[in-house]
């Protein structure tokens, strides 16, 4: 039966406008952004396949153009729009970070760092610059890695800061293995950037380590 022919009540898009998006299951969810289902299926019947053949909707986001096309109902064109959505999803964060207001806490950034980093599979090593009242000046990826680490140099890290002018500096980086604990090196590190960087008067605010669904905050800790 065609969702058209379902009760209105029952129907996704017209839930989701009577109740908000969060009254929706995830399958629910995905229809809407399908659109359509395909042959003898319909839109939700088909999200609820991909959800079982993915396992989540994350790991559908994950997936590559080659490994996405390759399942039913999806193409190069749902593709580049789920890719479109993504992207947005993370300016929107960006903006609302870069609002003219004053980072007070680890929280501040968090969703937008995981955002960029939970799901690389290799190493990224990036730093979020801050003005002297710890407004976001600038985001920038620093080093890439293996999945097992990344080289810093920090004399790149101080240059990159004066460049910015920035007064005060978090760092960030993800762990591939999806475990967030800061290893002995990541602390060696932390306290070597943070020595540089006071030599000519940069702040290192905190240190954040992304893994899969956590994050762990250096300053949180009292290991800066």
């Amino acid at each position: 039966m065609p969702i058209t022919s379902w009760p209105v009540e029952e129907r996704p898009r017209e839930r989701l406008l009577a109740r908000g998006a969060q009254a929706l299951s995830d399958a629910e969810l995905l229809a809407i952004f399908l659109r359509t289902g395909c042959r003898g299926m319909t839109a939700v019947d088909l999200a609820r396949q991909l959800l079982h053949e993915y396992g989540s909707l994350r790991a559908l986001f994950r997936a590559d153009q080659q490994r996405f096309c390759r399942s039913p109902g999806l193409g190069a064109a749902k593709y580049a729009q789920l890719q479109a959505v993504l992207e947005m999803g993370r300016r929107h964060l960006w903006e609302t970070l870069r609002h003219d207001v004053a980072l007070t806490s680890p929280d501040d950034s968090r969703d937008y760092l995981v955002s960029l980093l939970r799901d690389r599979p290799h190493e990224v090593f990036a730093c979020l610059f801050l003005d002297n009242r710890h407004r976001v000046l600038a985001f920038e990826e620093m080093f890439r890695g293996t999945i097992n680490g990344a080289s810093v140099h920090p004399r790149e890290v101080v240059k990159q800061a004066l460049a910015i002018n920035a007064a005060a500096v978090i760092l960030v980086h993800n762990h591939p293995s999806g475990v967030a604990e800061p290893s002995q090196a990541d602390q060696s590190l932390t306290r070597v950037l943070r020595d540089a960087l006071a030599l000519v008067e940069i702040r290192v605010l905190d240190h954040l380590i992304v893994g899969d669904g956590e994050v762990v905050s250096f300053a949180q800790r009292g290991l800066l």
